[in-house]
């Protein structure tokens, strides 16, 4: 019987340690985040309005932005970031809470998503949490880096680098 046990804890051993080996992949992704906040093609809409005007405290807005290759509007578009962004704060320009599922249409990660979760402060580079996916992002875990970059008027564009384990 002490046999088995002993069998039966190696066994389960091998397996933890065969799985954590298996999942320490880490790829580096740059691509930018086009958000269209003005007009009637707009990407990002108000969903809730604040309850007192003196602050935005409690907005929150649905966002379906664009993932592209490059900073120009004409780059190819290679995924979707689709989400939620309320100001969670009751402090003046201290950011905005974003959660965001960054869905791939295009390219080697096809069918794959990343979910972000974190504070961003338009003006600084912002650092939010990979704290999930699926695909081959299954598992995922990690970072991202944004700043803003130069934009046409009524379009906000993000250069990203994404650190991810999976």
């Amino acid at each position: 019987m002490a046999f088995q046990g002993t069998a039966l804890f190696l066994f389960l051993l091998v397996l933890v340690n065969s799985v954590e080996i298996q999942g320490d992949k880490t790829t580096h992704l740059h691509f930018y985040f086009h958000e269209i906040y003005a007009g009637p093609n707009a990407t990002a809409v108000g969903a809730v309005n604040p309850p007192r005007n003196d602050s935005a405290f409690g907005a929150i807005g649905v966002v379906d932005d664009m993932l592209k290759e490059g900073p120009d509007p004409s780059s190819k578009l290679i995924g979707r970031a689709q989400g939620l962004t309320t100001v969670a704060s009751m402090e003046k320009d201290s950011g905005i809470l974003t959660m965001l599922n960054l869905v791939f249409t295009d390219g080697p990660y096809k069918g794959s998503t990343l979910a972000i979760f974190g504070r961003a402060v338009l003006g600084t580079v912002m650092e939010r949490a990979i704290i999930g996916g699926t695909g081959e992002f299954r598992m995922a875990r990690g970072y991202t880096l944004s700043k803003q970059v130069p934009s046409p008027q009524g379009l906000l564009i993000l250069e990203y680098d994404a650190y991810i384990s999976h």
